[in-house]
């Protein structure tokens, strides 16, 4: 089902077939909360995507890298669209501001974005083996729908 949506993709926008996606991935951890976020996406709303350094590390992945393709699927796993990152940046948890995080479309203040994210962090931080902190490196990627079916 990926590499059927991966090679429409190919075909409807002309790029190179031998270009490969960087990553296929859900929005946050709750059927819920990924399907909102993957919605919001569709809908021109959701530009930019925040993660934490510790999570790619514990994964082994790369950061993303500004051109890099991904495959956004809703919770399920069925893919939807593909996004590319625009821009990426490095800025302590601590020191977010809302002109970055409102880009995420998901949150009315820096308050509700702090709120939100915190738990997801430390949550996500319990089951990868790193710790929450407000110095924490949090990965805010920018990007565009580059597809979509």
């Amino acid at each position: 089902m990926i590499e059927e949506f991966w090679q429409e993709f190919l075909i409807a926008t002309g790029e190179d077939r031998t270009t490969r996606y960087a990553d296929c991935f859900h929005f946050d951890s709750s059927e819920k909360a990924a399907n909102g976020c993957l919605a919001l996406v569709l809908a021109g709303q959701k530009k930019a995507t925040a993660s934490s350094i510790f999570a790619f590390e514990c994964n082994g992945e790369p950061v993303p890298k500004v051109g890099d393709y991904s495959i956004v699927t809703d919770f399920s796993g069925a893919p939807h669209c593909v996004i590319k990152t625009t821009s990426v940046i490095m800025i302590p948890y601590g020191e977010m501001t809302y002109d970055i995080a409102k880009r995420e479309g998901e949150d009315d203040t820096l308050e509700a974005w702090q709120i939100t994210h915190e738990r997801f962090f430390r949550e996500q931080g319990q089951i990868l083996g790193y710790e929450f902190s407000e110095s924490m490196p949090v990965v805010f990627e920018d990007f565009e729908v580059a597809y979509k079916k």
